[in-house]
C-alpha cells in the first residue's frame, strides 16, 4: 500500500495535478517499510538530508541485518552504529559489500557521496578517546564531508596541538573529543573562528564520573562558539558537524 501511494504521487506530477515541490513535500512524509520488528523510514533523506541510521544495541543481529538490507534499496550511504563483530557478520551475510570499523564500531555501506568543499577536522585528546573520535570522523565522511583527523594532541603535551595548527585552521568545522577534565575543547576554542563541536568521553579515573566532569567542563567553557553533545556521542557530533559544514557550502563555496 505504501509503495502504491508513492506511485500515485509521482503519477500526479506527471499529469500536472501536483507541482514537483508539493510532491516532494508529500513524499517526505510518505511511506515506511514495515518489517514487523521495525518500521524503516525510507524517506528520511528527503526530510533531513541523510538516510535513517541503525542503532544496534538492543537489536538482534538478524534484525540489524534486515533493516540494513531494507535501507540498501536506496542510493544513500547507510550506517549502523555501536555494532560488534557478530552483528557485522550477520549484516555481511546479506550485504557482502558492507564494511566494518572495529574502532568506530560502525557498519557501513559506502556509495558515492557528493563531497563538500569545506572540511571537518576531528581532534582527540588521547588515543583512549580515538574510538569516539573515529565514530565522529567516519560518520561525517559517510555523510559526505571532507574530513581530517588529528589524534592524541591533548593538553598534557600541548606542543603536539600547536605544531598542527595549520590543519585546524583549514577546517570549516572542528570536532574536539576529550575525556578526563575535557580541557582540550576550551583550548582549541580559543584558537579557531569556526564552530566547534565538543564531545566529552567517559575516559578517565574515578572523579571523572564516567564523562560527567568533561561534560561540565565543556559546558562551562570560556571559549566562544563551542557547542556540546552528549557523553561518548561521536555519531551525534559527526552529524551535527556535517550539517554545519553543508550549510557553509552556500556561503563559503
Amino acid at each position: 500500500m505504501e509503495r502504491d501511494e508513492a506511485r500515485e504521487i509521482l503519477a500526479s506530477v506527471a499529469s500536472g495535478e501536483l507541482s514537483p515541490e508539493t510532491a516532494l513535500a508529500r513524499l517526505a512524509m510518505a511511506p515506511y517499510e514495515d518489517l514487523g520488528f521495525a518500521k524503516v523510514d525510507h524517506h528520511r533523506a528527503l526530510r533531513q538530508g541523510e538516510a535513517e541510521v541503525v542503532y544496534c544495541p538492543g537489536k538482534m543481529p538478524d534484525e540489524v541485518a534486515g533493516i540494513m538490507a531494507s535501507l540498501a534499496k536506496g542510493q544513500s550511504n547507510i550506517l549502523a552504529t555501536r555494532a560488534d563483530e557478530g552483528i557485522f557478520q550477520a549484516v555481511k551475510a546479506v550485504l557482502p559489500e558492507a564494511e566494518y570499523s572495529p574502532r568506530a564500531r560502525l557498519i557501513y555501506l559506502r556509495r558515492h557521496p557528493e563531497w563538500t568543499k569545506g572540511e571537518i577536522c576531528v581532534i582527540s585528546a588521547g588515543t583512549a578517546d580515538a574510538s569516539v573520535a573515529e565514530e565522529a570522523a567516519l560518520t561525517a565522511a559517510l555523510l559526505g564531508s571532507r574530513t581530517s583527523r588529528l589524534y592524541d594532541v591533548g593538553v598534557a603535551g600541548l606542543h603536539r596541538l600547536l605544531q598542527n595548527q595549520e590543519i585546524i585552521q583549514h577546517a570549516r568545522v572542528v570536532v574536539v573529543v576529550a575525556g578526563m577534565e575535557g580541557a582540550l575543547a576550551s583550548v582549541v576554542g580559543g584558537l579557531v573562528s569556526v564552530p566547534l563541536v565538543a564531545v566529552p568521553t567517559s575516559v578517565g579515573y574515578g572523579a571523572s564520573f564516567n564523562g560527567l566532569a568533561a561534560l561540565l567542563s565543556m559546558l562551562n567553557s570560556c571559549a566562544s562558539g563551542v557547542g556540546v553533545v552528549n557523553i561518548d556521542n561521536g555519531f551525534g557530533a559527526g552529524v551535527l558537524a556535517h550539517r554545519i559544514n553543508r550549510l557553509g557550502e552556500a556561503t563559503c563555496g
